[in-house]
């Protein structure tokens, strides 16, 4: 359960984030298998890292989904908005940015549209393109499967090209049984194949699905997991072929007497939390406070020991650092990368 300091970073504080190396590239190359070229469409917001865009890019999937309009206009900086898709409703004067940034960088920009409000918004802010969000379950954003042929005419009276659907079933793609989940987005994306129908885009794009329908979602054309790549316990849980790449490193700073239980300096600020605790191989987490996780080890610790905490949602835990250390085995510190993308 504790962990030897690896080479190079015996002195980065604690908590830190590290990638191992060997786990991450595996998983990149297996979605790539799974589903190569503008199949994948690789979210971003999931580890905010323009540095593991491009190892994404580099498996031949080049076309992305941000969620931030600082996400769209990092990738295009960093020369990869061959195809950007903005896979949420943005309004107001920071939608401007969009069509600067797709001047500036030659980029290929589209953004989600659920309403006249926000196809306003997407005419003002430069945008050319978009695609109708329809609501398939999950209580968020997207219009009635039933209204989707009028935003895409709406959108369509007002020069944009409606390159066609996206739905997130959100809702579904964490449910432990799989029966349940296969089931769950047929119902899912019957409304947005209906939906789709009713746009009738020339492209016709259908944007959907996560890292846990990744195999399931066959209704879409395109696909758009992002946890994939670091992975955290809540999807780790389902059975995926995906192996966990991303840890917290944390320092034991106090150990109660006869070891009944340690602390370490990684909590609430350090970790994403609303999937759960977070989980330190050979011991039994017991809770997290602001700064702290306090665990039960199953062989004694000290002060100074070094564990490894592995987070149960991977993308607030990375919006919450602002570098990434890559390790790879054998070699100890491989690379540091900036989390260049945190925030709004």
């Amino acid at each position: 359960m504790t962990t030897a300091d690896v080479d190079g970073l015996e002195h980065v504080q604690t908590p830190a984030l590290l990638i191992d190396q060997r786990a991450f590239e595996q998983n990149l190359a297996t979605m790539a298998e799974a589903l190569p070229g503008a199949r994948m469409r690789p979210h971003v917001k999931a580890h905010k890292t323009t540095a593991i865009a491009r190892r994404q890019a580099a498996h031949g999937h080049t076309t992305f989904t941000c969620a931030t309009i600082r996400e769209v206009e990092l990738m295009a900086a960093a020369g990869l908005g061959d195809d950007l898709l903005l896979a949420n409703e943005v309004v107001g004067e920071p939608v401007k940015r969009l069509g600067a940034a797709a001047d500036a960088h030659n980029a290929r920009i589209t953004v989600a549209v659920d309403s006249e409000a926000t196809i306003d918004a997407a005419v003002t802010g430069g945008v050319k393109e978009v695609l109708v969000d329809v609501n398939v379950g999950l209580p968020r954003c997207g219009c009635d499967p039933e209204d989707a042929g009028r935003i895409a005419d709406a959108a369509r009276a007002r020069g944009l090209n409606v390159r066609g659907v996206m739905g997130y079933e959100g809702h579904v793609v964490g449910l432990p049984d799989r029966e349940e989940r296969i089931a769950k987005v047929g119902e899912s994306m019957a409304l947005l194949v209906r939906a789709a129908e009713l746009v009738a885009a020339d492209e016709g794009v259908i944007s959907a699905g996560g890292t846990g329908t990744y195999d399931i979602n066959t209704w879409a054309n395109e696909i758009q997991a992002g946890s994939y790549a670091l992975m955290d316990t809540h999807y780790g849980n389902l059975g995926l072929p995906f192996e966990q790449a991303l840890t917290v490193l944390a320092t034991v700073i106090s150990v109660a007497p006869k070891g009944k239980y340690a602390v370490a300096d990684c909590g609430l600020k350090a970790l994403g939390m609303d999937h759960g605790n977070p989980t330190i191989p050979g011991a039994r987490v017991w809770f997290c406070s602001d700064e702290h996780v306090t665990f039960a080890p199953e062989n004694p610790v000290s002060v100074g020991d070094r564990v490894r905490v592995m987070p149960a949602h991977v993308d607030p835990t990375m919006a919450y650092h602002a570098v990434v250390h890559v390790v790879a085995d054998g070699e100890g510190l491989a690379d540091t990368w900036p989390i260049d993308m945190r925030g709004w």
